[in-house]
């Protein structure tokens, strides 16, 4: 089975970060969307970028970049159609998401997602963490794992069902996967969680010190 192609989500507005393109933030010397193109495209049997904007500011990747067709925003929904529209043309049936902003996410994600999507018509997953000290005592319906909806598996067989949604004004992405029987790929968060993403100044001095 032909590997899925992979789609690093950059297009929200990093407004916690004063704006701007936050995948391009040094960690330890080095951006964070150049640490997501190197966990990832190992893993992967093309890669694109969803952007917004000129493209050419991303030229240096060497990248495909697809901007989304959803106007305004729409979350990483629109990342994930955008997509599986760029997969679609390439003849690819499933891409695999990741965030510009999470450079330390598993080595095994592909390989993770697609193992859960197992006997799936539509291959539909998303990667969980458990919760851990005082999250695990928080409220969330009974939930006891973090669901990261940037990072999944999704099918380009339901990128129309998906469109549909989104011009309805379906913006969360668990209850899109959710009336799909989407299923769920349970990572480890010791000695933490891999998902972690960067959001604010502190996210970004705590990332320099994992690496340290």
């Amino acid at each position: 089975m032909t590997p899925p192609l992979g789609v690093i989500l950059a297009g929200g507005l990093a407004t916690r970060m004063g704006g701007g393109d936050k995948g391009r933030l040094l960690v330890g010397g080095q951006s964070l969307l150049s640490r997501v193109v190197d966990r990832l495209s190992p893993q992967v049997s093309g890669l694109a970028l969803n952007a917004n904007g000129d493209p050419e500011r991303f030229a240096d990747l060497g990248l495909a970049v697809i901007a989304d067709s959803i106007e305004g925003f729409a979350g990483p929904l629109a990342g994930v159609l955008a997509g599986l529209d760029w997969a679609a043309e390439q003849g690819a049936d499933t891409i695999v998401t990741a965030a510009a902003d999470t450079p330390f996410f598993p080595a095994d994600l592909v390989a993770r997602l697609t193992a859960a999507a197992e006997g799936m018509d539509h291959p539909l997953v998303m990667a969980t963490t458990p919760r851990t000290g005082d999250e695990a005592l928080k409220s969330g319906g009974g939930k006891r794992v973090n669901r990261h909806p940037a990072f999944g598996l999704w099918p380009v067989a339901l990128r129309e069902d998906l469109r549909a949604a989104l011009n309805d004004g379906l913006r969360k992405v668990v209850l899109w996967t959710d009336r799909h029987g989407g299923r769920e790929a349970l990572f480890g968060a010791d000695p933490f969680d891999p998902f972690f993403n960067i959001n604010t100044p502190e996210d970004l001095a705590r990332a320099e010190a994992l690496l340290a």
